[in-house]
């Protein structure tokens, strides 16, 4: 069976409220020495990035080539597809509860109906949708431009 890893690697130093950490995309070496903190995941994120900013990130590029994908199997090759992610992190219940995709699209020859079906296929079909499901509430909110 055909597989991909991909890698990251993080280095933290101190304790959770006042440490801090790196991280690479170690894989890709896109990203290297991105600054995370307890405080940039839960008030601000001054230049920092936090972990559901990175899955809100994954999510909507997951979504956008599932999407992609299943419109173009229906033969309406998507023009264009603009996809906003967002993760919510509730810190009582220490979860992330809510992923929430704002999905808006041109595509040719596509009615609204259509464009809905394919969007609720398509997040049936996201890995990343999949890795969620029964954990976190995903939501899809699709618009044809």
């Amino acid at each position: 069976m055909p597989t991909a890893e991909r890698r990251a690697n993080v280095v933290w130093n101190g304790n959770l409220q006042s440490g801090s950490g790196t991280f690479d995309l170690a894989s890709s070496e896109t990203w290297t020495g991105a600054n995370v903190t307890w405080a940039s995941r839960t008030e601000r994120p001054s230049g920092k990035t936090s972990p559901e900013e990175l899955i809100a990130a994954a999510h909507a590029s997951c979504y956008a080539m599932a999407f992609s994908g299943v419109l173009a199997g229906m033969g309406n090759e998507p023009e264009e597809l603009n996809i906003s992610a967002v993760c919510t992190f509730d810190f009582d219940q220490v979860k992330i509860t809510t992923m929430v995709l704002d999905v808006h699209g041109r595509v040719p020859g596509l009615d609204a109906e259509g464009f809905q079906n394919a969007a609720e296929q398509a997040e049936q079909g996201c890995p990343v949708s999949n890795a969620l499901r029964g954990n976190v509430d995903v939501q899809v909110n699709a618009t044809l431009d």
